[in-house]
């Protein structure tokens, strides 16, 4: 009776639907954080698989025109990735390599259609294999005791060559000197600046991507549009971290989807599928960027 009279009991109803409605909204943020993770766990293994088809995409061509060819029967001897003592070892094996005057061939291959009349004279009928590996340094020899490609991080301007050894620079291999690695994703950027293989600084941050269109509210196309927009304000975000970087090389990895962004300020850049938050996400796009690919002829 008296809470009647004061009016408590209506300021106590209305407490109760208050702290219920706080309650629903609660639950449908839980939701929305749920629904936002699964969405990015699906993109990022979207973006995986259509990394895959893409590359399955230029077996299938490299084997159209190696049936046009007529080379059917061609194949690597071992084919295999490299880091660490392992790279190390491979290279200073092929460092220790001397022939006679003009003995040696050195070629950097960026594109396997555009076949250098040397790489005929040294490799023979295997040179579609140097080819196949391009973008790639393929190193032969006069006696055919050596013919491998390797796919460096780093690449070089196409160059062909032939001297008592082989041409190799570490530094389009392994790291080397002051520079800065950044990884890019559309929702993601993380930048270290390294000494050669030690990172002494970091900066990353997330970007909040829309990741699905819900129904009702605006079509499909907008949301799309909206969607492209927040990508081209996180891209700009990104270039302007980079603007600050502290070292004059930069190697930027990432999605292919946003990597020609960047081509521009890059030294060179890769495509890898570094997922996680910015610090781990970097840390696995650093190693997949200094991995080398070898193929023996």
């Amino acid at each position: 009776m008296l809470d009647d009279l004061l009016g408590r009991t209506e300021l106590k109803r209305e407490i109760e639907a208050l702290e219920g409605e706080v309650e629903r909204l609660e639950e449908q943020l839980e939701a929305e954080e749920a629904r936002r993770a699964d969405a990015v766990t699906e993109r990022q293994a979207a973006q995986r698989r259509a990394n895959k088809l893409e590359d399955r995409v230029t077996q299938l061509e490299d084997q159209v025109e190696r049936l046009q060819d007529g080379e059917t029967t061609l194949s690597y001897h071992r084919e295999t990735d490299l880091n660490g003592r392992d790279l190390d070892a491979v290279l200073a094996r092929l460092e220790s390599v001397e022939t006679g005057p003009q003995g040696a061939l050195s070629a950097y291959v960026a594109d396997g259609h555009d076949r250098p009349a040397e790489l005929r004279e040294a490799f023979g009928e295997r040179a579609a294999l140097v080819s196949r590996a391009a973008p790639c340094l393929a190193l032969g020899d006069d006696e055919s005791l050596v013919s491998v490609c390797l796919r460096p991080p780093v690449a070089p301007d196409p160059f062909v060559e032939w001297g008592d050894g082989f041409r190799i620079e570490r530094e389009w291999f392994q790291p080397r000197g002051r520079y800065t690695l950044a990884l890019v994703r559309s929702d993601l950027f993380a930048m270290g600046t390294y000494q050669g293989d030690e990172r002494t600084a970091f900066h990353g941050f997330d970007s909040d991507l829309k990741s699905q269109h819900s129904k009702g509210g605006f079509s499909q196309a907008r949301f799309e549009r909206l969607r492209d927009e927040q990508i081209d304000e996180h891209l700009d975000r990104c270039v302007a971290a980079l603007e600050k970087r502290e070292t004059d090389r930069l190697y930027v990895v990432g999605e292919r989807s946003v990597l020609g962004e960047m081509m521009h300020i890059a030294d060179a850049t890769g495509a890898v599928d570094a997922t996680g938050d910015p610090e781990d996400a970097l840390r696995d796009a650093w190693e997949s960027f200094w991995t080398v690919q070898l193929w023996v002829l």
